[in-house]
């Protein structure tokens, strides 16, 4: 026999089976999924500074690992106060303050063509280079995105292009791949 006890929403809800009062228990916290993922991706983070190899002519107060301990310790602090926020009754806002319609379905024409454009963007990277490629990753997503200035767009992608591809291949010395403008740029 189950009896009823009336929740915090006032929903009627069967106290006799265990794991029917766990799994509302967790529906109404579901927050603490977003706290094991932080959890998750910090311990992932630190194992991977920890293991990372050093040249002991790099070390020094600032070397590789800092930067991935300060993340990966900023993802446990902020999971463990996020817990505790959501084991006190925080909750989550809902997105009433933005503006999009929750009851309208996705565009899923929108996300195919944006992973299309990506992965395009990808394999041709190589063959094409960066310059190219990237012209056809900003276009692509632009047009992707609503934009049918199809005068205006594919020249502000190459401007951008050209752009990111000189700042992080002269000006950061992040070699990027030139393809057949190699010789050009």
């Amino acid at each position: 026999m189950t009896t009823e006890s009336t929740g915090p929403a006032g929903s009627a809800e069967p106290t006799g089976a265990s794991g029917n009062t766990t799994r509302a228990w967790l529906r109404e916290r579901s927050e603490l999924g977003v706290c094991v993922l932080l959890f998750a991706l910090g311990v992932l983070v630190l194992t991977d500074a920890l293991t990372m190899d050093v040249d002991i002519a790099q070390r020094g107060p600032i070397g590789p690992r800092t930067v991935p301990f300060v993340v990966g310790a900023g993802l446990l602090l902020v999971g463990a106060l996020l817990a505790v926020d959501v084991l006190r009754g925080g909750r989550g806002e809902a997105e009433g303050g933005e503006d999009v319609d929750l009851d309208e379905p996705a565009d899923w024409r929108t996300v195919l063509l944006l992973t299309g454009v990506f992965l395009g963007a990808a394999v041709l990277i190589g063959p094409l280079g960066f310059p190219i490629a990237g012209a056809l990753l900003f276009w692509g997503a632009a047009y992707a995105l609503g934009s049918r200035h199809h005068g205006r767009d594919p020249l502000i992608a190459a401007g951008l292009s050209l752009f990111t591809y000189f700042v992080f291949d002269n000006l950061l010395g992040v070699p990027l791949p030139g393809g057949p403008l190699m010789g050009v740029l």
